[in-house]
């Protein structure tokens, strides 16, 4: 009855009933921004934890059976760097004229390893790593020996399979 007759009662009157839509508004958007930078914190916590106790999916080399190269590419003792599936190979022609293959991923931190004629032994750069050409480990950081592949002529053509039961 008061806010017919009196304009100024009306107009605080109105002001009040808008007072707490503009409150409520505020409110729910401190509410969405502090709850969505909770969950990202919880995001960030939980995800690591997730990836050291969840095993990566297995890594599909591909095909069994890859041609690595010819015969005549490679003299004896050197070497030639090859793909098997996702990961290198490593092609070996020994001085004596055997070819032997191995994985050329390094088992210490997955660096790629090369062929070191001057003392016929695999090297991984990194941190020094030395393999013999059987692919044991012989010095430096790497735990575990390279994959060997078994090595297959026809012809000219050098094929490298993966070994059977690896």
């Amino acid at each position: 009855m008061a806010t017919k007759h009196c304009p100024m009662v009306a107009a605080a009157a109105r002001e009040a009933a808008q007072q707490p839509t503009k409150d409520r508004g505020r409110r729910q958007f401190l509410q969405v921004v502090l709850g969505g930078g909770i969950l990202a914190s919880l995001a960030s916590f939980i995800y690591p934890v997730l990836r050291y106790v969840l095993p990566p999916p297995a890594a599909d080399l591909g095909n069994d059976s890859v041609l690595a190269g010819t015969a005549s590419e490679l003299k004896a003792n050197s070497a030639k760097i090859f793909k098997f599936g996702s990961r290198p190979g490593l092609l070996i022609k020994t001085a004596s004229g055997e070819f032997k293959a191995m994985s050329a991923t390094c088992t210490h931190l997955s660096c790629t390893v090369q062929y070191r004629s001057d003392v016929q032994q695999v090297w991984c750069a990194c941190h020094n790593g030395m393999y013999d050409l059987a692919g044991r480990n012989i010095s430096g950081p790497p735990p575990r020996p390279l994959e060997l592949y078994d090595v297959h002529v026809k012809g000219e053509e050098i094929y490298v399979n993966r070994k059977q039961g690896a």
